[in-house]
């Protein structure tokens, strides 16, 4: 009798065949938004960890605090209370402290005799390339005898190097000028890519930190200082530990608030996450409305069916059909339409999201859950919203059903 039941409804589907393909359309539609919008947001956190991996393993970044002066209060980075021989402390008074980099920025307009190009002039020292984890693509990065006598040394970045000289063009030994003085180009660095946060780290020129201070800016402090740990060290006591020097040597009193901040990749990999996942979930959110309006379309259509179909009902019920014959019957009918729909949303989600990275270039990563949890949330719209009409058919009275016109 299951067989008979499962033919019937079966057949029922191929007569209208076309009505069967539009009611499964927006299920179709539903399943594919659903792994697409997932497939993206699984695609962008992954782009996040790999940007924040490129920050440097394990580096814990110290930056310039605020400070209220006069009951206003300055910005991040106002206080100038970091300076290089924080670093040195730093290196020598926290345990698993594998190197430490001071940094100084400045934006500035970088002239070579073909063009000029403003881009942002960082200075550090010769750790910068090992915390970072970037390697230097022609030349040779500057030394610690560069930082100790301030030369006028640069290192250029990619971009920079592809707007003063041209792509692929070795400028090592030529001269740029920063702030109107003579730079000798020494090395490129290989192409980085972008931050997390969007800036290209190419686009850029490394110069002793000591040539920034005394050259550039003439000034004695630092905006940041990039602190690595060795493999095993642990992060959160690093942290501590970096801190309790810093409070000692700012002659910060107990209670009083730092005029230093302290960042590690992985809270920034957390907050860029955290709103990452709750975009895709809210984008999710969004495309399995079409499910639930898929669902509503499989009702409606399921109802039709059993008011074109009264009187085949009532002939079946006639010759012996019990309720739950007709009720497992237009219940098969509805997860046929829900199941084929989901399988085919599945096929249309996968070539979307392949589509997305291959066409636009947008990161997309389609995962297993995401297929099984949108497939399911098919199926079980089909249940639920073809209970009713199975339901509603299987109520009809036999004799009713007979004089049904």
């Amino acid at each position: 009798m299951a067989v008979n039941v499962f033919a019937i409804a079966f057949e029922a589907l191929r007569r209208n065949l076309l009505r069967s393909a539009l009611t499964s359309l927006g299920i179709i539609i539903g399943v594919a938004a659903v792994i697409v919008m997932m497939a993206l947001g699984a695609g962008a956190r992954a782009s996040i960890a790999s940007r924040i991996q490129s920050l440097g393993t394990d580096v814990i970044t110290v930056n310039a605090g605020s400070a209220t002066v006069g009951g206003v209060r300055t910005g991040q980075g106002a206080v100038t209370t970091l300076t290089t021989e924080d670093a040195v402390a730093i290196r020598e008074e926290v345990s698993g402290v594998r190197a430490v980099a001071p940094q100084l920025g400045a934006r500035t307009q970088v002239v070579a005799v073909r063009g000029n190009w403003q881009t942002q002039v960082q200075g550090s020292t010769e750790t910068i390339p090992d915390i970072r984890a970037w390697a230097v693509e022609t030349g040779t990065f500057f030394d610690q005898e560069h930082v100790a006598r301030a030369a006028t040394v640069a290192v250029l970045g990619a971009v920079v190097r592809d707007q003063l000289f041209g792509a692929g063009v070795d400028p090592v030994g030529q001269i740029v000028r920063l702030n109107q003085q003579p730079f000798r180009v020494i090395g490129v660095m290989a192409r980085k890519g972008q931050q997390a946060m969007g800036q290209d780290q190419d686009d850029t020129v490394f110069v002793p930190v000591t040539t920034v201070q005394k050259r550039l800016q003439g000034v004695t402090h630092v905006s940041s200082i990039l602190v690595a740990l060795a493999p095993q060290a642990d992060a959160s006591a690093a942290s501590a530990e970096i801190a309790a020097v810093l409070r000692r040597r700012h002659g910060i009193q107990p209670g009083a608030a730092d005029d230093f901040t302290l960042r590690t990749p992985q809270e920034m990999a957390a907050v860029l996450t955290s709103t990452t996942d709750t975009m895709t979930y809210l984008l999710a959110s969004v495309a399995a409305v079409s499910l639930i309006v898929g669902g509503i379309g499989i009702m409606n259509i399921m109802l039709v069916s059993v008011t074109e179909r009264t009187k085949e009902i009532g002939l079946r019920r006639a010759v012996g059909a019990r309720r739950r014959d007709v009720l497992r019957q237009f219940m098969v009918e509805a997860m046929a339409l829900s199941l084929a729909g989901g399988l085919l949303g599945v096929a249309a989600g996968l070539a979307a999201a392949y589509g997305v990275t291959s066409i636009l270039g947008w990161a997309a990563i389609v995962s297993t859950p995401a297929i099984f949890v949108s497939f399911g949330f098919a199926a079980a719209i089909g249940m639920i919203f073809g209970y009713f009409p199975a339901r509603r058919a299987a109520a009809l009275n036999p004799t009713d059903a007979l004089h049904y016109e």
